[in-house]
Order: structure tokens, then sequence, then C-alpha cells
């Protein structure tokens, strides 16, 4: 019995029938707008063959689709693995044993999460370019890392935090038991549980750190975004470039999406995750 039989009366079949009748009206209704959106762009020559062609051309993917990816991946890259050092050092400050420690960290990361990452790129844009005299393509790339990193590092240090708090009491009370500190226990025993417990979160913390790479366009970096509006200025295609720049987005996602399913599935082979049988109330369990 799951948790969710003991919380719910299981539907009739009265219900599941309006359910389904819902189902498909709502699938229905999405498809029907879709359809007059596309009606209206093919009606304007918005996505008609002749703007789809500089898109499949080799030189488009040559000059724009391939150096806007690798401008996407590589700041995002930059960004993820900074921001999870930055996180989980937030994360052993926060819960650190020093007060004046926790304090400080616990205004860093609210800091941090309040300002939105436009406007810390912006900053450090504008920092480095007006201040700095830093000219070239350094100061967006910077600019766009340090964003994401203090935003994205933030989170992150929250989810970490999180995470060991969800934890059972009697890990902590195991480790002071053998002779540990709390310092070395929250290092050596909690902390390490926490990243494979929320292993679905910081994936999804991923996610978003590629798709922000975005807000670089503000800045001039040249990623993806930035890269297909210079082909639909080029070939007066915007709304097919967009197009092809918005699939080329879900395309990474959904690799990075099955990725994190892979490594959750063989965290849980090697017993370093909770499998999902494990999380089900066993049968006959009372919930609170």
């Amino acid at each position: 019995m799951s948790a969710q039989a003991i919380l719910f009366d299981a539907p009739g079949p009265r219900t599941r029938h309006r359910h389904l009748l819902y189902s498909v009206l709502g699938a229905l209704f999405v498809f029907g707008v879709a359809a007059v959106v596309l009606w209206i762009l093919w009606d304007k020559g918005q996505i008609t063959p002749d703007k789809w062609a500089p898109v499949l051309t080799p030189a488009a993917w040559a000059q724009y689709f391939i150096p806007g990816i690798r401008a996407t991946l590589t700041a995002a890259l930059v960004a993820i693995v900074a921001s999870f050092v930055l996180g989980l050092l937030l994360a052993m400050g926060r819960m650190s044993d020093l007060r004046i420690l926790r304090i400080l960290c616990a205004v860093v990361v609210e800091f941090f999460r309040a300002v939105p990452v436009l406007i810390m790129m912006l900053f450090v844009f504008f920092l480095l370019t007006y201040t700095l005299r830093l000219r070239g393509g350094t100061a967006p790339f910077i600019g766009v890392v340090v964003g994401l990193i203090c935003y994205n590092g933030a989170v992150i240090a929250e989810v970490i935090r999180n995470g060991v708090a969800s934890l059972p009491a009697g890990q902590r009370e195991a480790g002071l038991s053998i002779g540990l500190n709390s310092s070395q226990v929250r290092r050596m025993i909690l902390v390490p549980q926490a990243l494979t417990a929320m292993m679905p979160t910081l994936v999804s913390q991923v996610v978003v750190i590629l798709k922000d790479t975005a807000l670089g366009y503000i800045i001039l970096y040249p990623e993806l975004l930035n890269s297909v509006r210079q082909m639909g200025s080029r070939f007066g295609n915007m709304t097919v470039a967009f197009i092809a720049g918005a699939v080329a987005f879900i395309v990474i996602n959904w690799f990075i999406t099955k990725f994190a399913e892979w490594l959750e599935r063989r965290l849980q082979r090697r017993g370093l995750a909770p499998s999902r049988a494990a999380k089900a109330p066993p049968v006959g369990a009372t919930v609170d």
C-alpha cells in the first residue's frame, strides 16, 4: 500500500472516466492553440521552407551553432564546477560550530540568493569594463561565470544543508560515538550522504545553470542565444533561428537529464543512494 493510497481514496470508474475526458480535452486545446500559432506563423511567412534553408546549411552550423554551443558549454562547465565548490564551502560554513562563521556564511548565502543573476552579471561586466578597463571577450565571459557562480553556489549550499538536516539523527550520533568530532562527522559521514540523497535536486540545478547562460546575451557573451540572434539577423529568419536555438537547448538538457538518471541508477546499484522502493512506507504503516 503506497502513501498515496493511505492518504486518498482510490478514484472510482466515473472519476477515472471524467479525468480521462479532462485530459483529452486539455490535450486537444493545447494542440489546437499550437496549430493556430503555427498557421499564423506560416501565413506570415515566418516558418516557410525558404526560412529553414539557411539553418540547415553547414555554414550556419560552422559559423553560428557550433561556436554558440561551445561558448555555452564552456561557461556552464566552469560555473557548475565552481558553484559546487562554493556551495560545499558555504554549506560547511553554515553548519560550523563557530557562530561567527555560521552568521557570515548565512549572510553571504541569503544575499546571493536574493540578488538576480542578471544584475550580478551586469555588475561584474561593468566593473571589469569601465573600472578595470578590461577589453575583449574576457569581461563578458567573467561576468556570466561569476553571476552564475554566486547565485547557484548559494542555492547549492542550501540544498546540501537541507540534505544533511534530513538525515536520521543516528548518523551523527554514530559518528560521535566512535570518537569523531562534529566537523569530522559532517565532512566524512553527513555531507557525502546528503550529496547522494539530493542528487536529483543538484542535477536540476545544473540544468538551471546551463539555461541561465543565455542571460549572457545581455552583456554580449557569444553563447547560443546570441549566435542564433546573429544568424536570424543575417538571413532574415529570426523566428526559425530562435526555434532552432530552443531545440538545441532542449537536446542538451535532455542528455544531462539522461546522464543524471543513469548516475542515480548506478548509485542505487552500489548502495550509495536510497532506492525508490526504499522511499515508500512499508505495508500497513501509518503516515503522520
